[in-house]
């Protein structure tokens, strides 16, 4: 029996438009959530945001403080939930 290829949620595919701050960031583009995560992520690594001791928080750099609510640091998973209020 061949193995059902799993979907991706139909909300996760969605386009969603970014804020004004996360658009300096990632493009201001309507895109689907994965490809916002996918474009943020190649910022950080881009920038070496990434904290060098603890992997799992990123430092932010002037344009991501807008985006995480003028924190300096925040977790990967801190990162996704504050990222998600910057998508209509």
């Amino acid at each position: 029996m061949a193995k059902k290829k799993r979907k991706p949620s139909a909300a996760f595919m969605k386009p969603m438009t970014p804020s004004a701050a996360l658009a300096e960031v990632i493009g201001n583009k309507p895109m689907p959530r994965t490809q916002v995560t996918k474009k943020l992520w190649a910022y950080i690594k881009r920038k070496k945001l990434q904290d060098r001791k603890n992997r799992r928080m990123i430092n932010a750099d002037d344009a991501l403080k807008a985006v995480f609510g003028g924190k300096k640091q925040v977790s990967m998973f801190e990162m996704t939930k504050l990222v998600s209020r910057h998508l209509k």
